[in-house]
């Protein structure tokens, strides 16, 4: 039986309101400018574009402890409990923020779905984490590794870094083959040079497991295992020096005469300036270089005092 032209005509609207209301969601998880972290010592904005009308495949998140988090009310019952270490380092994260930047294979207004299934899965076991630890480990990284491979196909893996700033300019992160951060000095006014045992970085999550998953006896893998993660740190020295988090639709767009080139003329020029606008800048001079090829996003962070 033949479908009539209302018949299909039913089934494109259907279809088109699955669409919309599955990229409204997917929109909300974006981070609203109320979520950006607001930490004494440090300056913070971020920016996407996705290639695909308003969603992709790239994916931020801000974690402002102090803010989404009562630590106040987390440490006293910590103390009560005995447990004085989680009450110590629950008191630590007033002066900290997390900032995840996330970019999944693939550019499809689909892909999405991996970044939302991220979101959610990352805020929970950060909850976790701060009940168990006070602080977030490495252990979590480990747990969502596990997660994506065990529950997404092996082409749809993702990069992602997560690092923590203080407000003394110390940047803690793990790195899951993402775009290294860089560091721009505005002494300098050039990208620094950083050493390559402060980059390590690990397979994209969910291409291979890891090796402290205590399950694998129930499930073991029949390709090799990525070791556990180590966290990296670097330091922002100096007012004005900017550390850069992006996607590879950023670095790699156009050419070298945009990143890092022209970036660094743009920070030469605007490092001065709140990362609102010279994140604002960035994204002009990207598309004025030309149509972007892929999702694009960054995260500013410029040390203030």
């Amino acid at each position: 039986m033949v479908p009539t032209d209302t018949a299909l005509g039913r089934e494109r609207n259907w279809l088109a309101d699955e669409l919309n209301n599955f990229e409204e969601i997917a929109r909300y998880l974006n981070p609203s400018s109320g979520e950006i972290p607001d930490l004494p010592g440090v300056d913070i904005h971020g920016f996407s574009l996705p290639l695909r009308k308003a969603i992709g495949g790239d994916h931020i998140v801000y974690v402002d402890f102090k803010h989404r988090y009562d630590l106040a009310a987390r440490s006293a019952e910590a103390e009560r409990e005995g447990r004085r270490e989680v009450a110590r380092n629950l008191r630590k994260l007033d002066s900290r923020a997390g900032i995840l930047v996330a970019d999944v294979s693939g550019h499809r207004m689909t892909d999405a779905l991996i970044a939302a299934m991220l979101h959610q899965a990352f805020l929970l076991g950060v909850s976790y984490e701060l009940d168990m630890s006070g602080e977030v480990t490495t252990r979590l990284f480990e747990h969502l590794n596990t997660r994506f491979y065990r529950t997404t196909a092996i082409n749809k893996y993702f990069t992602m870094i997560y690092g923590e700033i203080s407000g003394s300019g110390k940047f803690r992160f793990v790195s899951s083959g993402h775009q290294p951060p860089a560091v721009f000095s505005r002494e300098y006014g050039r990208f620094m040079r950083i050493s390559r045992d402060r980059l390590v970085s690990f397979p994209p999550v969910g291409l291979l497991p890891t090796s402290a998953d205590p399950d694998d006896n129930v499930n073991p893998s029949l390709y090799q295992y990525k070791k556990r993660y180590e966290v990296n740190e670097i330091n922002l020295l100096a007012r004005g020096d900017i550390l850069l988090l992006h996607t590879d639709g950023f670095s790699d767009h156009v050419d070298e005469e945009f990143f890092p080139k022209r970036v660094e003329q743009v920070l030469v020029e605007t490092g001065h300036r709140p990362s609102r606008e010279i994140c604002d800048r960035l994204r002009e001079e990207l598309l004025a270089a030309g149509e972007p090829r892929d999702d694009v996003s960054a995260v500013v962070i410029r040390k203030t005092g």
